[in-house]
């Protein structure tokens, strides 16, 4: 075989290593994109249930402080009563 022929084949050879190198490498930008599409859509989704869920964590903080404030006036009205009572009690 002369050498022309030889690095005719040879030359075939590296080119069709290089198409499939890059034909690969293409296949796996397209994965990456893709990726980073879906992980991007996926930060999108828990932002939106993190903003969500502070909100309900806020509202919920503000029931709690009505709660505490009903409980301690319900507290300081039965204290009186039982006063009163004690006062009933202790005249009799």
């Amino acid at each position: 075989m002369p050498a022309n022929a030889v690095e005719a084949a040879l030359s075939t050879a590296d080119f069709k290593s290089l198409e499939e190198k890059i034909l690969r490498t293409i296949e796996l930008l397209k994965s990456a994109r893709e990726a980073r599409a879906v992980a991007e859509r996926d930060v999108l989704r828990l932002r939106e249930q993190l903003n969500e869920r502070e909100e309900e964590v806020d509202t919920m903080r503000h029931e709690l402080v009505a709660l505490r404030r009903e409980r301690e006036d319900v507290r300081s009205r039965v204290e009186k009563m039982l006063e009163q009572i004690e006062v009933l009690a202790g005249e009799e």
